[in-house]
């Protein structure tokens, strides 16, 4: 067993363990990335380019996490498989507005959205034991808190982010 940054690491094979830190580098770097294309003006610019930024961290993101996962199969399964959900959600959503399919700005919401929720998800899944406040939580809670706190906002931009009430307002 080795502690990395308060959080237990059920490994002391070192190249495990330089994976899981690149991991955890790539992994703040995308949360980070992320909140600052969700926060920013939408449209070309900061938006786009902070977006493209998240989804090429969360691509590398995902490749660490099948290759940590392979390493631990048995224990990580369900992290390859959240990291699979996260990516398809964004390439889904990133496709969307790159090739502007019918409703691209809605399915771009809910790619891109659902993938940053997803990659949440499977962070507080695996790590959730370990941090304060959040090791009280039934282990079970941890699948849902992301969704829960995450899915209204999501809605809400569907309903009435301009982008999407504009563009409902043209294609009608």
């Amino acid at each position: 067993m080795t502690v990395i940054l308060g959080i237990q690491v059920p490994s002391t094979d070192p190249v495990f363990l330089w994976i899981v830190g690149f991991h955890i580098l790539v992994g703040i770097s995308t949360v980070i990335v992320g909140a600052f294309a969700i926060l920013s003006r939408k449209g070309q610019g900061r938006h786009s380019n902070f977006g493209t930024t998240y989804f090429w961290l969360l691509a590398v993101l995902a490749g660490s996490a099948a290759i940590l996962s392979a390493m631990r199969w048995e224990h990580n399964y369900h992290l390859f498989i959240l990291g699979l959900l996260a990516f398809v959600a964004a390439f889904l959503g990133r496709s969307a507005a790159q090739r502007r399919w019918r409703q691209w700005p809605r399915l771009h919401l809910s790619g891109m959205g659902a993938s940053y929720i997803l990659m949440l998800t499977a962070f507080l899944v695996d790590n959730g034991q370990f941090l304060p406040g959040w090791r009280e939580l039934p282990h079970l809670a941890l699948w849902f808190v992301p969704s829960v706190l995450g899915l209204p906002f999501l809605i809400n931009a569907l309903i009435r982010h301009p982008l999407v009430v504009g563009y409902d307002q043209i294609s009608n």
